[in-house]
């Protein structure tokens, strides 16, 4: 099974993997506006490798089947969304 692998013109060190080559139907639109036009970089055979997108292969295909698509964030800005996503919950719950 194979992956394209788009990096983002606008984002450094920003990725997005999809099925099919070219073929962005799964990715929200908010999400594409904020990538920019993606750049072809190479296609991932996913059988082939132990880690893909900096992941173990089946958190990457799990990501894969339930959302049609995968973004890799520079290492920084994960940190940044999942401080920001547990803030929202902490906030949520002391409501």
């Amino acid at each position: 099974m194979l992956c394209a692998v788009y990096k983002s013109k606008k984002k450094v060190d920003t990725y997005l993997y999809v099925l099919k080559e070219d073929d962005f139907s799964a990715v929200p639109q908010p999400l594409l506006k904020a990538f920019g036009k993606p750049e072809f970089v190479m296609q991932v055979p996913i059988h082939k490798r132990q880690r893909i997108a900096q992941i173990p292969r089946q958190d990457f295909i799990s990501k894969m089947d339930e959302q049609g698509f995968y973004l890799q964030l520079p290492a920084s800005s994960a940190s940044l969304l999942k401080m920001h996503l547990q803030e929202q919950t902490e906030h949520q719950s002391q409501q």
